[in-house]
């Protein structure tokens, strides 16, 4: 590498001398610097459609990066303190899923915790590897499940020493974190690999006041959705890994299935975006830090609600949080998550980050302002004061432990049938159910679908959840494998 310094923004300098050249292209994309799309440059801007465009010797090419790109990702590296970063536009989905798939093949075993995304579920019916489920403990109260306890994540070693990997959430989508660094070192102890996923974790990196980056505690590879609390353009990640896993290997595993037409949009905003997080990273958390704790302390002394941190940690399942999330239990005032997130966008035009039957999350970022707070602030207080309800029969929100009755892939193969909802009762499914966001799945292919399990879907659907995953949109039907249950 070129003697860089983090100031440097190697693509974000490439496309700019490109631009500078004038150059006349018969490449693709076809619509030629936006000419060819006039509605879309209007739309997008000139800016915008100039620097979209294929990979060339001056630019690089992804699949196969040799000098900006190259570049760019050994100035990642740095940042996050890995051995190397790989710039993803598949979002972190694709990351987590290269993590999962250089790490086990068919028949191989991880560790893992239930309440993981449905793309590490996914990663496992690619590659036919079994999962060993961590089931999360729960916070009853809050409903919400917590990380994974070391005594949990120590049997399950012992018990399948045999394991490729230990697979942890640093954070929940809630901010749980666990004890990352003492599970590397027992991953390590037992000749495993440790990954992360750290789609909510970016800024880890950061601030001291925030929980440990798992790449700076022993991780050997980490998922980072750069997009999220890093400010890239949507759909635009990294991969770090450490020096005990193969750079060579890792990209024969993302070219698998990542295009080979890479989006220099979605590169350089990598690009710059590293550069800002490097250059003024613990400024920009700062402030974001300062705008969440004042946040949570106008919303705790509205009543009611409950805006919860730190004071939740127990050295074990919540080994730490993260305080730039601003989670608000709901329940307390009569309201399902889902209802509240539902009032603050009809209502008063706030479009926050997701709700569950309990819990609404807020996503406070530098691009937030004082102002915006304000307004959250009130609207949570006006809805409290207008739609507030008897929290009576409100169904409890709790971790529902599945039941699995065989591997990922084998049940999303399998020969299957589709049938009512209601008549799935003891039967294995195989496909997803769940509410996006987050995207963990209440079902995922190989579970036995429960009475409770069923209970869950319904209320969750009547409370407004979104639901995704089958085959049937309108999630009146369910495939199950051919010959389960009764």
């Amino acid at each position: 590498m070129k003697n860089l310094s983090q100031e440097s923004a190697p693509i974000l300098e490439a496309l700019e001398k490109m631009k500078r050249l004038r150059l006349v292209p018969f490449d693709v994309p076809g619509h030629k610097r936006g000419r060819g799309n006039p509605e879309l440059t209007e739309f997008l801007g000139e800016k915008c459609l100039s620097v979209d465009v294929n990979s060339m010797k001056m630019l690089d090419n992804l699949c196969h990066p040799v000098s900006v790109i190259r570049e760019a990702e050994q100035l990642a590296a740095e940042a996050f303190g890995a051995a190397h970063a790989f710039f993803m536009i598949g979002g972190t989905t694709s990351a987590v899923q290269t993590m999962i798939l250089t790490a086990c093949k068919r028949g191989d075993k991880i560790i893992m915790p239930r309440n993981v995304h449905r793309s590490a579920i996914n990663a496992l019916i690619l590659c036919g590897a079994t999962p060993i489920y961590i089931d999360p403990e729960m916070d009853k109260s809050l409903g919400i499940s917590l990380g994974m306890s070391y005594r949990a994540v120590e049997e399950a070693v012992k018990a399948n020493p045999d394991a490729k990997a230990i697979l942890v959430n640093n954070p929940t989508y809630y901010g749980i974190c666990s004890n990352v660094e003492a599970l590397a070192k027992l991953a390590h102890e037992h000749g495993m690999l440790l990954l992360a996923d750290e789609a909510h974790g970016t800024h880890f990196y950061f601030h001291d006041k925030l929980p440990a980056g798992a790449m700076t505690v022993g991780a050997d590879m980490a998922a980072l959705s750069m997009h999220k609390s890093g400010g890239s353009l949507t759909q635009s990640s990294m991969l770090l890994i450490g020096p005990n896993v193969s750079e060579g290997y890792v990209h024969q595993i993302i070219n698998l299935t990542q295009t080979t037409s890479g989006s220099y949009l979605l590169m350089a905003s990598l690009d710059i975006s590293r550069r800002n997080l490097a250059l003024r990273g613990k400024e920009i958390f700062d402030k974001v830090i300062g705008m969440v704790e004042y946040a949570r302390e106008e919303i705790n002394a509205i009543g009611d609600y409950y805006a919860y941190s730190r004071e939740l940690v127990n050295g074990d399942s919540i080994y730490d949080f993260d305080i730039t999330k601003l989670s608000i239990f709901t329940r307390s005032v009569g309201l399902a998550g889902i209802e509240v997130y539902d009032l603050l966008r009809d209502e008063y035009d706030i479009q926050t980050e997701f709700g569950d039957i309990a819990n609404i999350l807020a996503y406070i970022s530098v691009g937030d302002r004082p102002k915006d707070i304000e307004r959250l602030v009130a609207a949570l207080s006006e809805i409290r004061r207008n739609y507030r309800k008897d929290r009576s029969g409100m169904l409890e929100a709790e971790y529902i432990n599945p039941q699995v009755c065989c591997p990922p892939q084998e049940a999303f193969y399998a020969p299957k049938r589709s049938l009512p909802i209601a008549d799935t009762a003891g039967k294995v499914c195989s496909e997803f159910v769940m509410c996006y966001p987050p995207g963990i799945p209440i079902l995922a292919p190989g579970e036995l679908i429960t009475p409770q399990i069923l209970e869950y879907i319904r209320y969750a659907k009547k409370k407004g959840c979104s639901m995704t995953g089958p085959e049937d949109m309108d999630i009146e039907h369910l495939n199950v494998m051919e010959g389960s249950g009764k």
